[in-house]
């Protein structure tokens, strides 16, 4: 298994992991989201492939923290194909999220997960996060 940046041409599989997440029809708009994040020097968008196939799919956002001397790295979609769960590549991403880190000056690594993924969060215990208070969001009518 080889971890490397995700090209443009990758969306369809991209699009069938975020569909496994609960993110259906993003073909329509993946692309040119696809091609904003691979310009962006924050941003980080990154597929596992195993014999040339993208089993998994993880995309990872540097933010400056203006009151903290650190900043943090924000893990926003994280899927590993269902077919392929459990076998060490949602690990090995995660790891690649935390050399992403450590080399960005990130002193934290942060993901928001649905309450309904009780796997993922078994995942993310094991690999050493701890729970965080609250989230709070405000839907913008567009």
């Amino acid at each position: 298994m080889r971890i490397r940046d995700a090209a443009t041409s990758d969306y369809e599989r991209i699009a069938e992991l975020l569909d496994q997440l609960g993110y259906p029809d993003t073909q329509v708009f993946l692309q040119s989201k696809i091609e904003r994040l691979l310009t962006h020097p924050d941003e980080f968008l990154v597929v596992a492939e195993d014999q040339d196939a993208i089993v998994g799919m993880m995309s990872v956002h540097l933010i400056p923290q203006l009151a903290l001397q650190g900043d943090f790295a924000r893990i926003s979609y994280f899927s590993v194909d269902e077919k392929h769960r459990c076998r060490g590549i949602g690990k090995r991403l995660e790891e690649y999220c935390i050399e992403i880190a450590k080399s960005r000056n990130c002193n934290r690594i942060e993901v928001h997960c649905h309450t309904r993924r009780e796997q993922a969060h078994r995942f993310y215990y094991r690999q050493g996060y701890s729970e965080s208070p609250k989230y709070l969001i405000k839907m913008m009518n567009q």
